[in-house]
């Protein structure tokens, strides 16, 4: 299946379109997300987040790594593997356990990192910023079965 492309041209919009996309997504799914420093990443899940209920400010988990928030469809747990030196280092942080929460949403940003242990059918999202404009991005979404 090829990967649907959406263009986002402002902050406003890729937090709308998140939201969106979580309000369509069953909980258990893992959410992979792709791409450079800036690409959009967080700015996403911040969207996401408001899609689910969740009130609390929601930034980059970057030192923490690992993020809890309640919401109306379970938990949403956001990793950022940003800081992490592999998959050994997702594993001693409770990764298996993360990927097989039932009752979560879990994304992973910068989840190249964690390719080979991701589940097969995992949504990989991919962010890539337009250039010469601020606030556009290209996502690509892998593996949306509608």
């Amino acid at each position: 299946m090829s990967p649907r492309e959406y263009r986002c041209t402002s902050v406003t919009e890729t937090q709308s379109f998140a939201a969106d996309l979580a309000n369509s997504l069953p909980t258990g799914i893992v959410i992979a997300l792709i791409g450079n420093l800036g690409s959009g990443k967080t700015t996403f899940t911040q969207g996401f987040a408001k899609g689910l209920g969740i009130s609390e400010h929601v930034g980059s988990p970057t030192f923490k790594l690992v993020s809890e928030y309640d919401c109306e469809k379970g938990k949403l747990i956001h990793v950022d593997a940003y800081r992490l030196n592999g998959i050994d280092d997702f594993l001693n942080i409770g990764g298996v356990d993360i990927l097989a929460t039932p009752s979560a949403m879990i994304l992973i940003e910068w989840a190249d990192k964690l390719e080979t242990i991701l589940p097969p059918d995992a949504i990989r999202i991919s962010f890539e910023r337009v250039l010469d404009v601020e606030n556009e991005r290209m996502i690509s979404i892998n593996g949306l079965s509608k």
